[in-house]
């Protein structure tokens, strides 16, 4: 019971700084602008319908969102950068589904260099706190919610704790399991802190790598005719190929090292080294 007293505190007093921040939010652009009125930056449409900040669900809210920000970015940097890294940080936390449209967010607001850098630190950083959360308050309710996920990952850990580090190195590269799970079942199965720190910013780079420079084409795309073009499709292909390198290192090791579970055929776990 106290544990979950405890982390419903904590999510309560991450849910106020959230909210307390956004209370400071500057005055913005407004809505859709009416006919015939002037859009210079500073009046952007009828005062009646201003727009709000909110959690994307799905690509056009995305946009929508990144303009907004790219928006307050151009006045208030530092505001736009504590904001984003600390509604990034309690969805990672707290295992909140939605990285990905952050991610692509990250570039289409920052670029596609610091919007990688910044993606990659707030992945690991948040993925870290989930851990210790988990540490700290969820190890009992985690074994009872998942007792046959939890075992097997355990067995898998055990056996490949010799080269430990490239086994969760594969599993970011290649999930096996949600990373909302990985995250949360570490710290019950023992898995080191510095391990887990560095597999997950390692692990999760190429992810994050597309994620952004997704993110950097959509806010330079202002028609299907930009997306459709030779230049996009040779940038896209660059993307996937330069991606697809650590994997298949990671891959090439795990072929002769690790020992994984192999799906039969009719659905049922065996247990052998992958040849």
């Amino acid at each position: 019971m106290r544990s979950l007293v405890g982390l419903a505190a904590v999510v309560l007093a991450a849910s106020l700084y959230l909210y307390s921040l956004s209370l400071y939010l500057p005055a913005g652009p407004r809505g859709p602008p009416a006919a015939g009125q002037r859009v210079d930056g500073t009046e952007l449409g009828d005062p009646e319908e201003p727009r709000r900040l909110k959690f994307p669900s799905d690509l056009e809210e995305l946009r929508e969102l990144a303009e907004l920000l790219q928006f307050y970015k151009r006045e208030h940097t530092g505001y736009v950068l504590l904001l984003f890294s600390s509604a990034y940080l309690y969805k990672q936390s707290f295992a909140i589904p939605g990285s990905s449209f952050l991610n692509i967010l990250a570039g289409a607001i920052f670029g596609p260099y610091e919007g990688l850098v910044l993606a990659c630190v707030l992945t690991t950083v948040g993925s870290t706190m989930c851990y210790l959360l988990s540490q700290a308050f969820g190890k009992h309710y985690i074994v009872n919610l998942f007792p046959e996920k939890v075992s097997m990952f355990q067995g898998k850990v055990e056996e490949n704790r010799d080269c430990l580090f490239f086994f969760l190195l594969f599993l970011r590269f290649f999930p096996m399991t949600p990373n909302w799970f990985l995250n949360m079942s570490a710290p019950i199965v023992n898995i080191p802190i510095t391990f887990f720190f560095c597999s997950v910013f390692i692990g999760l780079l190429p992810y994050n790598f597309i994620c952004v420079q997704t993110g950097v084409m959509l806010s330079e795309v202002s028609s299907l005719d930009d997306l459709v073009s030779w230049e996009r499709l040779l940038q896209m292909l660059a993307i996937a190929c330069a991606a697809l390198v650590p994997g298949s290192l990671i891959r090439h090791f795990s072929h002769r090292r690790l020992k994984l579970d192999v799906q039969s055929e009719n659905g049922l776990a065996t247990d052998k080294k992958v040849q």
